[in-house]
């Protein structure tokens, strides 16, 4: 199993388990090989389990799985006590906060932008959360959200610090240029995010630095960017897009988590 973590991001997490895990060390086959972590799938229901479970057992949870919710690119997060069933009827959401220790949270990517939270109570008791900030969730408020739900649960905004795990880089991320106007309708400075791409009409969209300039927006004033490329490197990381260029019918998606630790 191959864990990515950041080194600026760690120093933070002293009472808490993390990590953005790549498609390596699970038992899934073929185009889910092989730490494939999503339910409903064409995988094997038993693999998707045994892959979560390890996952859980490499957190440290005295538990079998993570909680995640049924992510549907929305701008919303919920604040949870107590584990999350992963069958049909577990809440749609794109984001889930926590202060409960020995509860792992997480979130599943494919190329959108995982995203990992920590904060501290008044006391310094931990608050954490996980977003999955695809461009339209970012857009939409997914992060706005998340860092709401954290200070509900008692963090204090001066706090909180973020990392930006493995995601689908500038150079992979071509886009129609209308796909720009949204972006630029709701900030004008939007526009430093695009370049202009090889083909006429396209341009290169930064979802990783997106996603910073909103939790500035938000008051996050330590966001950490790993600058993975979820596109370009096949063998670490699943990859929607990838998967779409290449004609595969199927493609797995990775998991993201944040737990923290029952002695905190």
């Amino acid at each position: 199993m191959k864990v990515f973590k950041d080194d600026g991001f760690a120093k933070y997490c002293n009472d808490v388990a993390y990590g953005f895990y790549g498609r390596t060390g699970g038992v899934s086959k073929g185009e889910y090989s092989s730490l494939h972590c999503a339910p409903n799938s064409n995988d094997g229901e038993k693999n998707v389990a045994q892959n979560r479970k390890l996952i859980a057992k490499n957190l440290g949870a005295h538990q079998d799985d993570v909680s995640t919710a049924w992510q549907y690119h929305s701008s919303q997060c919920l604040s949870i006590k107590t584990p999350v069933d992963i069958g049909d009827n577990r809440p749609k959401a794109d984001a889930l906060v926590t202060d409960v220790a020995g509860l792992p949270i997480g979130i599943l990517t494919a190329d959108c932008a995982p995203v990992l939270f920590i904060g501290a109570k008044q006391s310094g008791a931990p608050v954490v959360g996980c977003a999955h900030a695809g461009w339209g969730g970012a857009l939409g408020g997914i992060l706005d959200d998340t860092i709401i739900k954290m200070t509900q649960a008692g963090a204090e905004l001066n706090t909180i610090a973020a990392c930006v795990g493995p995601c689908i880089m500038q150079s992979s991320y071509e886009v129609k240029y209308d796909f720009m106007k949204p972006f630029l309708q709701k900030h004008d400075e939007a526009e430093r995010f695009f370049m202009s791409g090889s083909k006429v009409g396209h341009m290169m969209f930064d979802l990783p630095g997106y996603v910073a300039f909103r939790l500035s927006l938000c008051g996050v004033k330590t966001a950490r960017l790993m600058g993975l490329d979820t596109y370009k490197n096949e063998t670490d990381f699943f990859s929607y897009r990838r998967a779409t260029h290449k004609g595969e019918g199927n493609y797995g998606r990775q998991m993201s988590a944040i737990m923290i630790n029952s002695k905190a």
